[in-house]
């Protein structure tokens, strides 16, 4: 791999679960899962495993089941629901990163011994270190929280060096770029740099106002990019600089594309 600007040691990747959809024409899930947007994520994860760095992955249920939005149902078991949905994404992320030949576990904070461990911290620390991909499924495990805080809070746990927001978007700009057709209006100027505390100042929407409050307190910086293509990751790693770092540093200096 090229000389890096920056390197780390254990990252915390954030996949949102549209992100393993198959979109329709609208931009919809038209199916829950596309086997070669995962081939293509599981293969730069394999190649960050290979280059020793260690990862751990929160993913999101957004392709089966949104619990705040679960009309008709009441919230904690919305919520409920959202988090086996992310255990079916759990599970088959963790059969395709098994297929690279890759070690890799599923962990759990609710019961479900049949398909996952029992999530405890100094376990997945042990199993980083050693080199095996952990998928931390069911979110903390408790209603109205959401992946983006759940993200956070494991990222503290097991003392990720930085936090991987694979997004759907190539970063935070300053205002909603999207004009009326959901297009992005290029001309909208877009965060390189920006604090936790600009982001809540200005309702800058990097993650959930919770998880930007924890992230800020827990010290743990956050790159926010485009998952368009999977390279991302793998560059961002490498130190390219593309998306928006946001950092717990409030002093540093706010810097635009």
């Amino acid at each position: 791999m090229p000389e890096t600007k920056r390197r780390f040691n254990r990252v915390l990747l954030k996949l949102s679960g549209e992100a393993i959809a198959k979109k329709d024409a609208d931009g919809g899930v038209d199916e829950i899962f596309d086997p070669q947007i995962i081939d293509e994520i599981t293969d730069v994860i394999a190649r960050l495993v290979a280059d020793g760095i260690q990862v751990g992955i929160v993913i999101g249920a957004g392709n089966i089941w949104r619990g705040a939005y679960g009309k008709g149902v009441k919230r904690a078991r919305a919520d409920q629901m959202g988090m086996l949905g992310t255990m079916i994404n759990c599970l088959r992320l963790e059969d395709a990163i098994e297929k690279k030949g890759c070690p890799v576990t599923v962990m759990s904070p609710v019961g479900m011994n049949s398909f996952a461990e029992q999530y405890d911290f100094r376990r997945a620390i042990s199993y980083l270190e050693s080199g095996k991909v952990v998928i931390f499924g069911a979110g903390t495990g408790i209603p109205f929280v959401t992946t983006d805080t759940t993200v956070v809070v494991r990222a503290a746990e097991i003392d990720a060096d930085v936090i991987l927001m694979a997004k759907n978007i190539d970063g935070i700009y300053v205002r909603d770029p999207r004009d009326e057709n959901g297009e992005i209006d290029r001309s909208v100027p877009r965060y390189k740099v920006v604090s936790y505390d600009e982001c809540l100042e200005k309702g800058l929407h990097a993650t959930d106002i919770s998880a930007s409050a924890l992230a800020k307190e827990q010290k743990i910086d956050m790159y926010l990019f485009a998952l368009s293509d999977p390279e991302n990751i793998l560059r961002v790693v490498n130190g390219e600089e593309l998306g928006t770092l946001v950092t717990y540093d409030k002093n540093a200096k706010t810097e635009l594309y």
